[in-house]
């Protein structure tokens, strides 16, 4: 391209391979050196959090009186139950025993308040003093869902449940929410 009349053409403002090759140079230098420095140890340590853990079922304290012998942990699901983006634990809870089946409690545990302290109970969902047993135990998303077995009277045997329902517990309105499925064969 010619200068217009009466410009004269400088040699510095025409382009050429050398000036490309020295830009593309001092770019990658540029680009290696914040590769290889990264961002700092001040903004590494502001944004490095760590993850809340699921409380353990078997640090907690149950309100449960087992009189004398331990509670036993039969099943435990972790989940963010609440949707507060930290997760709790489902945990189907009994008295320890040598033979038959003590009732079973199902309870919600969130984290301690401070860090190293015992889980707390968020929720009570099944209470051992209903005499009930609890199978068919899950946790799915943010639904805890399980199978409740118990007695129509005082004089059924206490090893073989007369009665069985289906349940799943969802997070509503700050606080857990019971439906009961639809019983088998009804219409």
């Amino acid at each position: 391209m010619q200068p217009p009349a009466g410009h004269e053409s400088l040699p510095h403002t025409r382009p050429r391979p050398v000036h490309w090759l020295a830009t593309a140079a001092a770019l990658a230098a540029l680009i290696t050196g914040a590769a290889l420095l990264g961002p700092g140890d001040t903004t590494a340590t502001a944004t490095t959090a760590q993850p809340v853990k699921a409380p353990d079922a078997r640090t907690a304290r149950y309100p449960v009186d087992c009189g004398g012998t331990s509670t036993e942990i039969v099943k435990q699901a972790p989940a963010d139950l609440d949707g507060d983006g930290r997760p709790e634990t489902a945990a189907v809870v009994r008295c320890a025993s040598g033979a038959g089946t003590r009732p079973s409690g199902l309870y919600v545990l969130t984290p301690p308040t401070a860090g190293g302290g015992t889980p707390r109970v968020l929720a009570t969902l099944v209470d051992p003093r209903e005499k009930m047993s609890i199978t068919g135990f899950k946790v799915v998303g943010d639904t805890v869902s399980a199978t409740l077995l118990g007695y129509s009277a005082a004089s059924v045997p206490r090893c073989c449940p007369d009665l069985r329902r289906a349940v799943e517990w969802r997070w509503k309105d700050g606080k857990f929410a019971l439906t009961a499925l639809p019983v088998a064969g009804s219409v």
